[in-house]
């Protein structure tokens, strides 16, 4: 039975239940038309976004991928990488239709009953590579956070068809299948920018040897300014390649300091991010960057992130050519595995991942 609208959830426990257990999330809060926001949900004032904070008139780059074998496309790739750690790339190889269809595919996911979707939860799934839940750490975190969230780590086509929700199955691993073409291009032009002209077998494997996408839905929310859809942090992944819908929220951090930059979204756009992995093996010379995402008093949002990452066994740090060519290396080597149990035990808290893998 749903709760009544006064305070329903001043016990956290029956907030726990609702969201959490029986598979609501933050889709079946908003959905009852809550006046105010639980109170789980309110963050420390100095994790809220403040608008004051953000820069308008800034942007990441964005980049025409229709020639990115030109000197200049690939200049402004790794320059973006170094400074920036965002830009958003356009006239890619990713058909639109396939962006289309894996957004439509979020939205029909999440339509889906809540006893369905709560059949892949942490407690019910048949995998840990498919998972449905909510907020990020909720066991670790002090205040929630107002976003839901179905997590599909691709092992192989066979595990995908028997596992994965049929409501996005076709359209996830196409859209994952698709995006590889431009994520080659991207780790050909970063590789060459550290001077590193061929990619072999195992340098490929170690860039992008496991993919996880994520389907993200952030509900209308009662008091968005209390709140963040997603905290400040910055990807585990060596690139993550983002696809978002039209209604907008994400926000890079803009260098140091503590000011913020809207990443507009572009119709058939992609946003790419470099990851802390490849913060790690470029030795710091691609550079990570936090980033967040704002709650919204009167759009639902989606977005859809590809994490191209290492495989949980293979070992990260500077890459071998750099080290070999005099660089002193700033990372130690860490199993990937560890670093990435080591982000998920904590909430999300900026760029102090990065530490457990420095010299």
């Amino acid at each position: 039975m749903a709760p009544t609208l006064v305070d329903p959830f001043s016990d956290s426990s029956d907030l726990r239940e609702f969201v959490i257990n029986q598979g609501n999330g933050v889709k079946g809060l908003s959905e009852l038309g809550l006046k105010a926001l639980p109170k789980q949900y309110i963050q420390p004032l100095e994790e809220r976004t403040c608008m004051t904070n953000v820069i308008p008139q800034e942007s990441i780059p964005i980049i025409d991928m229709s020639n990115w074998q030109d000197p200049k496309v690939a200049k402004s790739i790794c320059d973006a990488a170094s400074k920036w750690g965002f830009f958003q790339i356009v006239n890619h190889d990713v058909p639109i239709h396939v962006l289309d269809n894996v957004k439509d595919a979020t939205y029909r996911f999440f339509r889906l009953p809540a006893d369905v979707k709560n059949k892949y939860s942490k407690d019910h799934s048949s995998s840990n590579n498919v998972r449905f839940g909510t907020s990020f750490t909720p066991q670790a975190e002090k205040a929630l956070e107002w976003k839901d969230y179905l997590s599909l780590f691709y092992v192989s086509e066979e595990e995908a068809s028997a596992l994965w929700p049929s409501a996005c199955r076709k359209e996830v691993l196409d859209y994952m299948k698709k995006s590889e073409v431009v994520i080659k291009q991207l780790l050909q032009v970063l590789m060459k920018g550290l001077n590193i002209n061929e990619i072999d077998e195992t340098q490929e494997s170690l860039l992008m040897g496991s993919m996880r996408t994520n389907l993200n839905y952030y509900p209308k929310c009662p008091n968005p300014e209390l709140t963040v859809g997603v905290g400040r942090h910055s990807d585990v992944s060596t690139l993550t390649i983002l696809l978002q819908d039209e209604i907008g929220g994400l926000f890079v951090r803009k260098n140091e300091g503590d000011n913020w930059i809207h990443v507009p979204p572009i119709k058939g756009s992609l946003v790419i991010n470099v990851g802390d992995a490849l913060q790690i093996m470029s030795n710091g010379r691609y550079r990570s960057v936090e980033h967040r995402v704002v709650a919204n008093r009167s759009n639902n949002r989606i977005s859809v992130p590809n994490f191209v990452n290492p495989r949980p066994a293979d070992k990260i740090g500077p890459l071998p050519e750099l080290v070999a060519s005099g660089e002193k290396p700033i990372y130690k080597q860490v199993l990937y595995s560890d670093y990435v149990k080591y982000f998920f035990r904590k909430a999300h808290d900026g760029k102090k991942t990065v530490g457990f893998a420095e010299l």
